[in-house]
Order: structure tokens, then sequence, then C-alpha cells
């Protein structure tokens, strides 16, 4: 039977592998990534979810964020949604038909862009009341999700618009970090005014 100092060095050598292996699991993604976002993985990396894409599978990332979008009543989103939510589109709309609560904040430009490259989709889903368009001129370098009661980080290459890792938990901290990230900008968007964007 261990001792109760025993228990306590087992449990703080636990508690240390399993943030060297989550940390292992990041060092290959932390400069895709900003320095706010890698100060808050540090610290609850054992208790996240870590999605790469790689040669094998590209869009590894998009089929995590697929996954947490197809099963949430309430969706926000911040930053450029076009490299997550254009692969994602007809489940978005599904989604937002069906009655899922969505906000997103986005860059007028790429939202110039889905209204102008989806008309149809974009009225669809406009016209149900379910979705909350807003626009901000400088969104963060990284796309922040919310899901129910889990949260995730993307990076964005704007060479590529496209989506090399994607980051999600439900811890408590990740959601006061996220939710202090999100009322900021949103304090400063506006709602999108959709003939002054695609006039």
């Amino acid at each position: 039977m261990a001792t109760t100092l025993g228990e306590g060095i087992a449990s703080g050598m636990e508690d240390l592998l399993e943030r060297v292996e989550a940390e292992r699991k990041l060092r290959d993604v932390w400069h895709w990534l900003p320095d706010d976002v890698i100060e808050f993985t540090i610290e609850m990396s054992s208790e996240m979810t870590v999605t790469v894409a790689d040669h094998d599978a590209p869009y590894r990332p998009i089929g995590r964020f697929r996954s947490l979008l197809q099963d949430a009543d309430r969706f926000r989103f911040l930053g450029v949604d076009i490299a997550l939510l254009e692969p994602c589109r007809e489940e978005f709309r599904q989604q937002v038909l069906g009655g899922m609560q969505a906000e997103i904040i986005n860059p007028p430009n790429a939202a110039r862009y889905v209204l102008s490259t989806y008309p149809e989709l974009c009225s669809d889903i406009l016209e149900s009341g379910n979705l909350n368009p807003l626009v901000h001129d400088d969104v963060p370098p990284y796309g922040l999700s919310f899901f129910d009661d889990r949260i995730a980080v993307n990076d964005y290459d704007p060479d590529s618009a496209g989506v090399e890792v994607l980051i999600d938990t439900d811890t408590p901290a990740a959601d006061e970090w996220a939710e202090s990230v999100y009322t900021t900008y949103r304090a400063e968007a506006r709602p999108l005014e959709y003939q002054q964007l695609i006039g």
C-alpha cells in the first residue's frame, strides 16, 4: 500500500507524463499559432485534442471541426471562417436551418466572398433567423470556435486559405480565455450590411 507521500509523487509523475505527451503533440504545430494561443495551450495541454493535417490526411482538422459542428446546438465563430466553414457549408446550412443558433464575426472581405460565392445558401441561412452575422475589420490571426460547452482554436494560412491544426478542449480555463477574447471583438463588431458588402 502506497504512503501519502508515495501517492503524491505518483500523481505528480502521472500529471507530468500527460503534460509531456501533450506538449510533444503540440511541439510541431506551435509555429502556426500566435503567442496568446500558445500561452493558454501550454497551461492545459493534457486536456485538449490536437488534430493536425498531414500529407496523407490534409483535411483532418476540417473533419474534426465538422464532427464538432454536427453535434452543436449553439455555435459561435471569430476569425476568417472560409477555411473551416466553406468545406462544411452544407452541414452548417443544415444545422442552422435545423435550429442551431449561430453567430459569426468575420472580416468584411471574407463575408463578401461568401455572400457572392454562395448567394442561395446565404439567403436560406439569413432568412432562418438563427444566424447573427457580424463583421470586424481586424479579426485575430486564428479562428476561435464555440460548440456548446467546447471551444476550438485553429490556425489560418492566408496564402493557401487552409488549416493545419485544430485544437479543442472543454476546460473552464480555456473557456474563460476564449470568452474574454470573443467578448472584446464582439463589442467592436458591427452587423453585416448585406447590400453594402455586395453592392
